[in-house]
């Protein structure tokens, strides 16, 4: 049954996504649908070995006379180019700076990583260009590579960077260790744990491409791309890779497939098919297959971290100290050093503890690149804690809801700094946490086990408490226009990737202005049209960008109304804008939005912007409960149930909210049960198809309850707290905390890492059985 006092638009209201009609249609515009008068088309030539020197020792010749090619390069030929930067890096623990090694855009004469590029073809065709890499020889020489972070830094391993002496990239730190010691030093009792956060490949819908386009009478280059954002990419290709004026760079981004962090970051391809644009003088277009994604796109996660918590008789907690060897790959990647630096001052989660220690060595190996993939950390974060409280739990035998209460963060005492350097504003952790159990019938969970081992199956049950920080400081200027034809034009620098940015900020602009989605149009993805942006990520894009955009559409309804005061003769008080018109209150006299706008004398009466500063991040927090299935005989796991209580602070659109959340909770989910990034010791990727990494599919996920417990933070101006990332900070150690407990009750405690595969976890099963017996 419908609420009919529900309003239409406005801040909370469920109005439906005013993208979709066009992507169900078909008419998105993505970067494979961009194609140019007269484009060509470019392939990569990739290393196929982790490890070792090459040389072309022959074939260009043969591959500039292919039919078709019109160009070939490697890196003689863009040596003027700069190298790809790296821009997360910071002071060491010892207060040295980070070496960040050089990355060329094409390798010179020495590969680090299988996937590494060599060489640039581009021809009249796809298949000229691919055909055309067939004639180029490469004498490989492979060297011993190094793949397995926790045994890199190990005496006699490959080193990637031989002028560095070590494979250790640096080594970070938070909190005070001295009064950690201490606190350990009275513990009574000490939980440890070592877990491994596995590596993901990013497998967005859409993969990344670009078509590059040179003007030579301006000297310009016009970058059309999937990004997360053109004006970092602006910035970057002028200032660190071509060293020319940035206003030389015009960077385009249309409907992108999903981001997830990954897109975020300049790749190789990008200023090499601007390079070829200008030397040929025609479009040059690169569209990644999914293959290449695997090889060449930065991946996720791969931590491996040591964790203990120290209790007291109480069970309150003491101390924390975590060690995490991240995985950095073959380069530091453009924010790579960046996502476990940032992520692991959120290593105290919702709990008050004294005193915490933690310790960050980014290491290389002969990998892809590592770098943010949704969350960018503070997933990895919240699995550290909750695996080690449910740890917790079963060195002190406290109940896992009991040991969270007994340590949670009290309302009381917000704002509340932690160990680690943040200062929670708001939260009330006990309330949504009691409120999931009650949804979870948290209660009831010993019959129903009774009844799945009835049927022969293993059930378990876990929970996690989780928060995150977000939305870290800044603005987003947006600008709100009314144009002659009476439709209002939003200008700002975000970018959507399928999140449904235009319905959020829609439905404000539709609230204060009376007009329907219809009027509006959301111009992003445009650095000539849209001169300044942050982008999207961090889940920053609704609380950064959506104040600005209240506040200059508020003031526009202004503008509006005293323009047409001035032709209606009343007050600006005696009107409201409604269907798309200014009208006086309580009579049928009315101006039309077109007809406002052709009274204006000065058009910048016509244009409202706003950049609403934000000083501090945001805390969005809940509880996730998982309930599985677990098949002895074929180790495969069936989701039950999984409800969901989360505090953000205020919700904008349920509709939009929920399918974040629920799309964050099924990659938690994947992460847990089923993505498996392998290489062997050679440093080939042995996952590298999607018949080998496994994504969760619709049997993998059961139906979800969501609700929110809000508790609005005072630390944005509309109270909103960022929710883009929010499923995956959750999911993972919910979905592993529920393995553990299915497996304790069956056969004993046993430690399972992530992926929890049918065939790890029949192996465990059946060895322990074998044992028994």
């Amino acid at each position: 049954m419908n609420d009919m006092s529900a309003p239409k638009f406005g801040i909370g209201a469920s109005a439906r996504r005013m993208e979709d009609k066009a992507f169900v249609t078909g008419h998105g515009h993505y970067i494979a649908d961009y194609q140019p008068e007269g484009a060509l088309f470019a392939f990569v030539v990739r290393s196929p070995i982790a490890a070792g020197t090459f040389r072309i020792t022959g074939g260009l010749d043969e591959v500039r006379a292919a039919p078709g090619v019109r160009l070939v390069m490697t890196h003689a030929d863009i040596a003027h180019l700069g190298p790809l930067p790296c821009k997360g890096v910071g002071a060491q623990v010892d207060g040295s700076e980070t070496r960040v090694p050089a990355r060329p855009i094409l390798c010179q004469d020495r590969v680090r990583f299988v996937g590494d590029p060599v060489a640039f073809i581009v021809a009249d065709s796809q298949d000229a260009a691919e055909d055309a890499a067939e004639l180029l020889e490469i004498e490989w020489e492979a060297e011993p590579a190094t793949t397995d972070p926790a045994h890199t830094l190990e005496g006699g391993k490959p080193l990637v960077w031989p002028e560095f002496g070590s494979n250790l990239a640096f080594t970070y730190g938070h909190g005070d260790q001295a009064a950690t010691d201490a606190a350990f030093a009275k513990a009574e009792k000490v939980a440890e744990l070592e877990i491994v956060n596995n590596r993901l490949v990013t497998n967005y819908m859409e993969t990344r491409g670009c078509v590059a386009e040179y003007d030579t009478a301006s000297e310009r280059y016009t970058l059309t791309v999937v990004s997360q954002g053109g004006h970092s990419m602006k910035r970057i290709l002028a200032g660190d890779v071509f060293g020319i004026d940035p206003e030389r760079i015009h960077v385009v981004t249309p409907d992108v497939g999903g981001g997830f962090g990954t897109k975020i970051f300049l790749y190789p391809e990008y200023p090499l098919s601007m390079v070829a644009a200008e030397k040929l003088g025609q479009p040059v277009k690169w569209i990644s297959t999914r293959g290449e994604a695997f090889l060449s796109d930065s991946q996720g996660r791969d931590n491996v971290t040591k964790a203990a918590v120290a209790i007291d008789a109480d069970g309150r907690f003491l101390g924390l100290k975590v060690n995490l060897i991240a995985n950095m790959g073959a380069y530091l990647h453009q924010f790579g050093p960046f996502v476990p630096r940032i992520g692991t001052t959120m290593s105290p989660g919702v709990y008050d503890i004294p005193a915490a220690h933690v310790t960050v060595q980014g290491v290389y190996t002969n990998t892809v690149p590592i770098d943010a993939y949704r969350g960018a950390g503070r997933p990895e974060a919240a699995y550290v804690i909750e695996r080690l409280v449910e740890e917790a739990a079963r060195v002190t035998g406290l109940a896992s809801d009991e040991i969270r209460r007994r340590n949670f963060i009290a309302p009381e005492t917000m704002p509340y700094t932690t160990p680690t350097g943040h200062t929670y504003d708001s939260g009330e952790f006990a309330g949504h946490l009691d409120r999931a159990l009650e949804v979870a019938d948290w209660a009831g969970f010993e019959g129903r086990v009774q009844e799945s081992a009835a049927r022969g199956k293993l059930r378990g049950i876990g929970l996690t408490t989780y928060i995150e920080a977000c939305a870290f400081p800044g603005g987003e200027t947006a600008s709100v226009e009314l144009g002659d034809d009476g439709l209002v034009t939003l200008l700002i620098g975000t970018q959507s990737n399928g999140q449904g940015h235009a319905t959020a900020y829609g439905q404000v602009i539709a609230d204060k202005l009376g007009i329907d989605f219809e009027r509006i149009r959301v111009i992003q993805g445009d650095t000539d049209r849209v001169k300044t942006g942050g982008g999207t990520g961090g889940s920053r894009s609704i609380p950064i960008g959506l104040p600005s955009v209240n506040v200059a559409s508020t003031e526009l309804a202004e503008k509006i109304k005293a323009i047409a005061a001035d032709h209606l003769e009343v007050g600006t008080a005696d009107l409201e804008l409604v269907d798309g018109s200014v009208r006086i209150v309580g009579t049928d006299r009315a101006m039309s939005l077109t007809e406002v706008a052709a009274a204006a004398g000065d058009k910048s009466l016509l244009t409202a912007e706003s950049r609403v500063e934000q000083e501090r991040p945001t805390y969005p927090n809940g509880t996730h409960i998982c309930e599985l299935e677990i098949d002895p005989d074929t180790g495969n796991v069936a989701v039950l149930g999984y409800t969901i209580v989360d505090d953000f602070g205020v919700t904008v659109n349920p509709i939009l909210l929920a399918g974040q959340v629920y799309g964050g909770v099924v990659q938690g989910i994947g992460q847990a049960l089923l993505e498996n990034t392998v290489y062997d010791e050679e440093g080939q990727l042995l996952s590298a198809t999607l018949l080998d990494y496994a994504l969760p599919r619709a049997d993998n996920v059961p139906f979800f309850h969501f609700e929110t417990r809000n508790v609005p933070t005072t630390s944005n101006a509309l109270g909103i707290k960022g929710a883009g990332e929010a499923g995956t900070i959750g999911a993972a150690s919910a979905v592993m905390n529920a393995i553990d407990d299915a497996l304790t009750r069956s056969i004993g405690h046993v430690h399972v890492d992530m992926p929890a595969t049918p065939a790890k976890l029949w192996a465990i099963i059946a060895e322990t059985s074998k044992k028994a017996a």
